[in-house]
């Protein structure tokens, strides 16, 4: 195990926040069978290179408290509620109460796996507490890369945010760039009941409102990590989240949070308990040496593993047939999860839900703006269209990694089927009586058109095109093409926002060689599973003639006008 002075060098290894594959059982650690990940920490002499005073880690105190678990769950909720829209902004501005003693000059950079790591290790700097993250990890069995490994990933490398020696105070800004460098996705695709190896620094945690709290992480197979803010008295959980261009977004937990086989790790993990033992104290109150050590499994109340096999006797044998009861009654897994963490029984406002959805699509088409408008800036859309795809358009490295949309639009695309979905069961619930339905008026389809006519009216997105000028756009018509946003950062402005007529797509500055990629990327773009264990370094040619795992022919239908009226309809109808 490491334990730090100064970190000097740092692997140059970036491994994107992503993740997914195909469903098994197996839990055995094997040997690994491709290169691990490891941190390229270097411990370096302090006396012969001191720490500046600001970046010195002083670890006051040897473990964490349950007041610092409220703390930590503070500083978290203070962020996810400020209006802070990158992470670097996040952690600059007055909602973060520790940033008046950062260094000058400081940059803060996460993607969605670093953004856990980052707030963990920088509120534990700010504290005086100790720290300690898995530096080293392999598959469990063969695997071509650790982020989409199909039987999860051991770990058997940590390193320790200690002082060696007296006075060998570890850099705090090192401590942030390693995680930067060497955390991925592949630090949370564990097995529940994992043996071997060491400890991960997750644990999945029982569905109970007092262990689903600001802090908790939440990790999607398919290729995210997301950190919970907010729990709402009625269920709802608020998570933010990062991306590679270092913007943070937030959300509210659903499907686009997808349940996987146990060995993949999906679902809700908090920290486990940490405290630094065999340390010596100096005069100063300060502490060195020792080790760090984690609670484990069988040392924590709250370790459950209900969220992969359910909550019926006998367990499920598989995970997909895994069944969630709540007060005698079955649920669906995302039901359960709500009704759970509601505080009494839960009840859906169908009037307030339909608002919230779309408010929340809004802002994730403003977040969507930010990241395309990165691109363009960064002049990728003017570059020549590479003869190949990636390998995996989902989770790759380099300029694919930071200027695409492929993770992010299967995501927005999923929230809009699942918002026309939800829609329907609200009309569903209220044809039936459904006491769960919080609901006094006389008519819903009228009521939720209306609601749903004026948030998507209040939604007002805009993208800047090839030449320049500003292109409004309509929260409905960005719904009634999102399948045609090119995910594709070669491609022009008006072809990345879906442009279908002649004269918006006048300004565009495509050449036929990208005009033909962007008509063949149709079918990769109806999809809204993210199939990261797919070979996609298709070329044009393969993806023209439809090749194998080149997508859907068809998308999923987001039209909320047909849940109303049951046939496609004039939007500006709805409600009235």
């Amino acid at each position: 195990m490491a334990r730090w002075g100064v970190l000097s060098g740092v692997a140059a290894m970036f491994l994107a926040c992503a993740a997914g594959g195909a469903s098994a059982e197996t839990r055995s650690v094997p040997a690994a069978e491709m290169a691990p990940v490891v941190s390229g920490a270097e411990v370096s002499d302090n006396a012969a290179m001191p720490v500046p005073e600001g970046f010195r880690w002083r670890v006051t105190r040897t473990e964490w408290t349950a007041s610092d678990e409220r703390a930590f769950g503070e500083f978290v909720t203070a962020i996810g509620e400020s209006n802070c829209r990158t992470f670097d902004e996040c952690l600059k501005g007055p909602w973060n109460i520790y940033r008046a003693s950062d260094p000058k000059g400081m940059f803060f950079y996460a993607d969605c796996a670093d953004l856990p790591y980052a707030l963990r290790a920088y509120f534990a700097w700010k504290n005086g507490l100790p720290f300690s993250y898995v530096s080293g990890v392999a598959p469990v069995g063969r695997s071509t890369d650790l982020r989409y490994s199909r039987y999860g990933n051991y770990a058997y490398k940590r390193v320790d945010v200690v002082p060696a020696v007296p006075g060998a105070f570890p850099n705090a800004r090192s401590v942030l760039n390693a995680i930067n460098n060497v955390v991925s996705s592949a630090m949370y695709r564990f097995a529940p009941d994992l043996t071997g190896g060491e400890l991960f620094d997750f644990y999945p945690v029982k569905i109970d409102r007092g262990s689903i709290r600001p802090g908790t992480v939440i990790y999607d197979p398919n290729g995210h990590v997301a950190v919970v803010y907010s729990v709402d008295e009625d269920g709802r959980i608020r998570f933010i989240d990062t991306h590679p261009d270092n913007t943070l977004t937030r959300g509210s937990y659903g499907k686009r949070f997808v349940r996987a086989s146990p060995p993949m790790g999906a679902g809700f993990k908090n920290w486990r308990p940490m405290k630094l033992v065999g340390a010596t104290q100096e005069a100063d109150g300060t502490w060195h040496g020792g080790r760090v050590v984690l609670a484990r499994d069988s040392e924590i109340a709250d370790w459950s593993d209900e969220q992969f096999f359910g909550t019926e006797m006998p367990r499920a044998k598989q995970w997909q047939s895994a069944r969630f009861a709540h007060k005698g009654e079955v649920l669906d897994y995302y039901d359960y999860v709500r009704a759970v963490l509601a505080k009494g029984d839960v009840g859906y406002d169908p009037i307030f839900e339909t608002r919230l959805m779309v408010r929340e699509l809004c802002d994730d088409l403003h977040y969507r703006a930010q990241a395309v408008d990165v691109a363009v800036k960064a002049g990728i859309n003017k570059r020549p269209q590479p003869a190949r795809l990636p390998d995996n358009i989902y989770g790759t490295h380099g300029d694919w990694e930071t200027y695409s949309t492929p993770s992010r639009d299967a995501r927005l695309k999923a929230s809009f089927v699942e918002m026309r979905e939800r829609i329907a069961r609200f009309i569903d619930m209220a044809e039936a009586n459904d006491p769960k339905l919080e609901y006094k008026g006389t008519d819903i389809l009228r009521d939720l058109g209306a609601a749903y006519r004026e948030e998507a009216g209040a939604c007002h997105v805009s993208y800047a095109a090839s030449d320049g000028s500003v292109r409004p756009l309509t929260f409905e018509e960005a719904r009634a093409r999102v399948f045609d946003f090119s995910f594709d950062p070669y491609h022009c402005p008006e072809r990345r926002w879906g442009a279908r007529d002649p004269k918006e797509l006048a300004t565009c500055s495509d050449d036929a060689v990208k005009t033909a990629w962007y008509h063949a990327e149709a079918r990769l773009r109806n999809q809204i599973d993210r199939t990261y264990d797919v070979k996609m370094g298709f070329s044009l040619a393969e993806l023209q003639a439809g090749a194998k795992g080149s997508g859907w022919d068809m998308p999923p239908d987001t039209d909320v006008a047909a849940v109303f009226f049951g046939k496609e309809s004039d939007y500006a109808s709805i409600g009235e």
